[in-house]
């Protein structure tokens, strides 16, 4: 494959609406292409995501790219996420570029930012082609929010500035799908919609001979075809980035290998940041996990889990005003396990010193374990390895809140990871340790001694094998489902010419 002026080249899966299956589509391409031999590499110019994790060389990247390079069979890097954008409180939002973070942004402030990274993201989209063979781009949100295409650089503007064809996800399942489709490219600008090759359908149910109609009929409006109608397939949740996967039912929980199920209650925050570190406890057989909001919602549970959060004060407060402050400490008092991590660790503190974050000052914490923390303006970024339960850990940390454990005091903790333990409270910053499977089961067997629930961790369970069936399966959906011909066509020569426009192509002047 060759691309212009000697780049390798590159396309564009953008979607009608947020999580309409962009991720899914680009890991699927990414896996295809990687069997095919295609040294094949992820991109996305600018993500939004609570979701991120931290590369070999030190960056933050959006997780979904993370995911796709492992479909690729690549480690991440900066350049595959060099802007990803982390909201707050107040409308802001962190900007991270090519892994760092530089400061924050409502909106409007974003705009001083805007010239520099639309900068930052073509030239990273140029150095991943020339290193690699191709590179599959993911688009952010849709391509025809047109109140921001003047800024646009994940969409149409990095098509246009790349010379990129676009493929066009739709979501059936949520219905309108025609609708969207038509309607996305009738939004755009001429010259946009000269990048617009066609479009797949995503998350089909039904029998397929009864969408022909339709298919042959947005061809007919669009002069586009459907390169592809994606089934629906179960169990293709792992490593998301968008809140709104966590509403997806995820299928019945495993029967356990002996005795009962553990009940496992992740509290969902407003700010809930890196909710991926429970999926390797959703692929564990006998667990059973769900996302709570409410005080009551605790009362069965075997483990609760305090996730990462994006704003951890003010999820602490949101915490006080439903009451969940008080049922995590009648837990903790009770013996009753509890798991904290980054943020959620940060909660669990007696107090909280921030003038970075939320610039709240001192904030008393829930007072459950021996620690203080100061909200430090440089974040810290690693993959660190330690040990615990006597087994090895590998994880990676993001935050900026930094602990302090009183060792010697009366309620001395013991050493968990890098954080601690009192009674059946846990604390820790690392993300991705329950990936780890050995120390998995250990960490569950303990819950369920502290718990004194019958359960015992399935013995072979690997979440690294888990993860790898699921992105074999998207390769599967795209090698079965979609034209890959027709792929191949575009990566070799762009979007085809002499494609209509439709009108009232933009909006109107």
């Amino acid at each position: 494959m060759t691309g212009n002026a000697g780049q390798a080249p590159a396309l564009l899966i953008a979607g009608t609406t947020s999580d309409a299956g962009k991720s899914v589509v680009a890991a699927g391409l990414c896996r295809w292409l990687a069997r095919q031999g295609v040294k094949v590499a992820p991109f996305k110019a600018q993500n939004m995501s609570l979701n991120s994790v931290v590369t070999p060389d030190g960056a933050e990247i959006g997780r979904a790219q993370a995911m796709q390079a492992a479909a690729a069979g690549i480690e991440p890097s900066a350049a595959m996420n060099p802007v990803l954008l982390k909201p707050g409180g107040d409308r802001t939002s962190q900007v991270v570029v090519r892994g760092r973070p530089v400061g924050e942004a409502d909106a409007v402030g974003y705009r001083a930012y805007r010239d520099r990274l639309r900068e930052v993201a073509v030239e990273s989209l140029a150095e991943l082609r020339a290193g690699y063979d191709a590179v599959i781009c993911e688009g952010a949100g849709s391509p025809a929010e047109i109140n921001l295409r003047a800024g646009d650089i994940a969409n149409m503007g990095l098509a246009r500035a790349a010379g990129l064809p676009v493929l066009v996800v739709g979501d059936i399942d949520r219905g309108g799908v025609f609708a969207s489709m038509f309607g996305t490219l009738a939004l755009l600008e001429p010259d946009d919609q000269a990048l617009v090759a066609g479009f797949v359908v995503n998350k089909f149910r039904g029998a397929p001979e009864l969408l022909e109609p339709g298919l042959e009929m947005i061809r007919g409006l669009t002069g586009r075809p459907v390169h592809g109608v994606l089934p629906w397939l179960d169990g293709l949740w792992l490593d998301v980035e968008d809140s709104l996967a966590l509403s997806v039912d995820r299928g019945p929980v495993q029967a356990p290998v002996g005795g009962r199920s553990l009940r496992v209650a992740v509290v969902r925050v407003p700010r809930i940041s890196n909710f991926t570190d429970i999926d390797a406890l959703t692929v564990e057989p006998g667990v059973d996990v769900r996302f709570v909001t409410g005080a009551h919602e605790l009362d069965d549970a075997d483990l609760v889990v305090l996730p990462g959060s994006r704003a951890t004060v003010s999820d602490l407060a949101w915490l006080r005003e439903r009451g969940l402050d008080r049922a995590v400490a009648e837990r903790a008092r009770r013996g009753l396990p509890v798991l904290g991590i980054c943020g959620g660790y940060q909660m669990l503190a007696r107090r909280i010193e921030d003038e970075v974050e939320s610039g709240a000052g001192a904030v008393d914490g829930l007072g459950l374990l021996p620690v203080g923390v100061r909200f430090a303006k440089e974040k810290t970024l690693g993959r660190p390895r330690g040990t615990a339960y006597g087994e090895q850990v590998v994880g990676y940390e993001i935050h900026h809140g930094v602990a302090e454990i009183d060792w010697a005091g009366a309620e001395a903790p013991e050493p968990f990871l890098d954080g601690c333990r009192s009674g059946a409270v846990w604390g820790t910053t690392w993300h991705g340790a329950l990936e780890n499977d050995a120390f998995r089961r250990a960490f569950l067997a303990d819950v369920a001694r502290a718990a004194d629930r019958d359960f015992r961790p399935a013995p072979d369970t690997d979440f690294a094998e888990a993860r790898a069936s699921r992105l074999d399966a998207l390769g599967d959906l795209v090698e079965d489902h979609m034209d890959t011909d027709a792929v191949w066509r575009l990566l070799e020569k762009g979007a085809p010419e002499g494609l209509p426009v439709i009108p009232p192509a933009g909006p109107p002047l």
